[in-house]
């Protein structure tokens, strides 16, 4: 049973046609945007709205408007793509929580202010501070590398940590690139492209490789972490889907004191060769009751790319779903 529809009535203040524009968008594109995002209806007359639709989802829909506005009247141009960031910052699983702290959350770097995107992105966060072995695990776009980058820095800046480590299986996605030319950092860097783009925009190009220089960002491939004991670091795992169990196991076995460890990966996404056993999905099932391990999952919902994306890992999720199915009723007539 449906929840009982409302009606909520609201201006947005001050009045000036060139921001209403923008903030409705071309035809009206992120209101009708706002509404099939929330299942509600917009209706406006000049800055007079009128927003219908169940209780949480009216509430979302006011704070994702005044909060348009606000960016429209400061000059900011709106996009679809904006419109679809704030409703994921702001959407209503938020709201449904009633959770105020969860909005709070912030990443503060010398260069910039990390703000995570959606409750799953805030508990994610609030999980990296608070564990020192964390796993975030879903589909691409959600920010699990970038907000794990993002805690990474601010330890370093924070002298909570002496270095950071930035690890990665070099595995194919599904295709043979060939010999790669250069030394191992220059081997190894297209695999950790993502990382360094990310730690660029929070350190800035010259002070990256200043610290590369230095020893105090190290890049390095898995297999190179085997007999090390990694004291006072911040170690990102990225792609960790491609790792082997045995792989994993050596990877979270090197962990020492003063240290914090991200692993990021998606179990839909394994390029190891068929008949190997993913090191992420066997690790969630061996450390799902261990004390301080935390973990994350983060859904198609969660994807903080462009809103195609989204829908793009939602049909290939539904499409998986629906195989694994019938593969499941051809096991039980075979068996029958």
């Amino acid at each position: 049973m449906s929840e009982p529809t409302e009606l909520v009535k609201f201006s947005l203040e001050p009045h000036d046609s060139k921001s209403f524009a923008n903030l409705c968008g071309q035809f009206d594109e992120h209101l009708k945007q706002i509404e099939q995002r929330l299942n509600i209806r917009i209706r406006n007359r000049g800055n007079q709205f009128e927003v219908e639709g169940e209780h949480n989802c009216i509430l979302a829909a006011e704070e994702i408007l005044k909060r348009l506005y606000r960016e429209s009247c400061n000059g900011t141009e709106l996009s679809p793509d904006i419109v679809h960031l704030y409703l994921q910052e702001s959407g209503v699983e938020a709201i449904y929580e009633g959770n105020e702290s969860n909005q709070q959350i912030a990443i503060q770097t010398r260069k910039a202010l990390i703000k995570p995107r959606g409750p799953n992105q805030q508990t994610y966060v609030k999980t990296i501070q608070n564990n020192d072995i964390n796993f975030g695990i879903g589909p691409a776009g959600t920010g699990k590398t970038y907000l794990a980058v993002a805690c990474a820095v601010a330890a370093l800046e924070q002298e909570t940590v002496r270095r950071i480590l930035l690890v990665r299986p070099a595995v194919e996605a599904g295709e043979k690139l060939g010999f790669l030319p250069g030394d191992l950092s220059q081997k190894i860097d297209p695999y950790l492209r993502p990382l360094y783009d990310a730690l660029y925009e929070m350190m800035g190009f010259e002070q990256v490789e200043k610290l590369i220089e230095k020893n105090v960002i190290e890049v390095a491939p898995l297999a190179y972490m085997r007999g090390r004991t990694l004291n006072n670091s911040f170690i990102i795992l990225d792609e960790s889907q491609n790792t082997t169990v045995e792989q994993m196991k050596m990877f979270l076995t090197r962990i020492g004191f003063g240290s914090t460890a991200v692993i990021t990966g998606d179990t839909t996404q394994v390029d190891l060769p068929r008949g190997t056993k993913s090191g992420l999905k066997h690790s969630i099932e061996v450390l799902k009751d261990v004390k301080g391990i935390g973990l994350t999952y983060f859904k198609p919902k969660d994807v903080v790319r462009h809103p195609l994306v989204q829908r793009i890992v939602e049909a290939y999720e539904k499409h998986d779903n629906k195989k694994q199915k019938s593969q499941q009723e051809q096991e039980a007539a075979d068996k029958s």
